[in-house]
C-alpha cells in the first residue's frame, strides 16, 4: 500500500486514473483502502495539483461509487454461490457477511447510509449483502449514492483543507510535541523529588 501511495505521489498528474483504477479493483474485493486512496487525493490536490482538485474529487467519487456497483452485482449474480470462488473464499469472512445481513434484514435502508462510513472491508460486505438480499438496485443507487456523497466530500475536503494548512498543522504539532515533552520532564523531575524526599524522610525517622 506504501508502495501505491508513493507511485500515485510520483505521477501526480495521472493521480485522478490510477486512484479511480485502484477504486474499481477493489469492488471485487482487492484489498485497497478506498480512505487512503480519497486522503492521498486531498494531499495532491492540496499541495501538488490544485487546479486538479474537482478532477481528482470526481476521481474518488465516481471510483468509490462504482466500485459498490460492482461489490452489488457480484452479491446479486452469485449470491452465496461466491464461496466457490477461491478468491472470494480467502478475501471475505462469511461471518461478517451473515453480521452484515442481518443488519441489513433489520434496518435496510438505514444500514448502507451508516455502512458507507464504516471501513476495514465492512462496506463491500454490506454491498455484496444488498445483491444477495435483491435490494431494488434504483434504491440501492440512491441510498448509497447519498451515503457516497457525504463521505467522500467530508474526507476529501477535510484532507485538502489540512494540507493547504500544512505548515500551520505542522507548526502546531511541534508545539503540541514540546508541550507534552516538557510536561513528561517536569513529572519526571516531581517524581524523583518525591521519591528522594521520601526515602530521607523514613532514614530519619529510623
Amino acid at each position: 500500500m506504501t508502495y501505491l501511495v508513493e507511485l500515485i505521489h510520483e505521477h501526480a498528474h495521472q493521480a485522478h486514473w490510477i486512484v479511480f483504477s485502484m477504486l474499481m479493483l477493489a469492488g471485487i474485493n482487492i484489498p485497497i483502502s478506498e480512505d487512503l486512496m480519497i486522503i492521498t487525493s486531498g494531499l495532491i490536490a492540496a499541495t501538488i495539483l490544485p487546479e486538479n482538485t474537482w478532477i481528482l474529487f470526481a476521481a474518488v467519487f465516481f471510483g468509490s461509487y462504482l466500485s459498490d456497483w460492482i461489490a452489488y452485482w457480484i452479491g446479486r449474480t452469485l449470491g452465496r454461490r461466491m464461496w466457490n470462488l477461491k478468491w472470494f473464499k480467502k478475501t471475505i469472512d462469511p461471518k461478517r457477511l451473515i453480521q452484515a445481513q442481518l443488519f441489513y434484514e433489520k434496518y435496510g435502508f438505514f444500514t448502507l447510509l451508516i455502512g458507507r462510513f464504516i471501513p476495514f472491508g465492512v462496506r463491500n460486505c454490506l454491498f455484496m449483502t444488498a445483491g444477495i438480499g435483491k435490494m431494488h438496485f434504483g434504491k440501492f443507487l440512491i441510498s448509497d449514492g447519498i451515503a457516497c456523497v457525504l463521505s467522500n466530500s467530508v474526507l476529501f475536503f477535510l484532507t485538502y483543507e489540512l494540507g493547504k494548512n500544512y505548515q500551520i498543522l505542522l507548526k502546531f504539532i511541534k508545539t503540541f510535541n514540546i508541550a507534552i515533552f516538557s510536561i513528561f520532564i517536569v513529572t519526571l523531575i516531581a517524581f524523583v523529588w518525591y521519591k528522594v524526599t521520601k526515602n530521607k524522610t523514613n532514614n530519619n525517622n529510623i
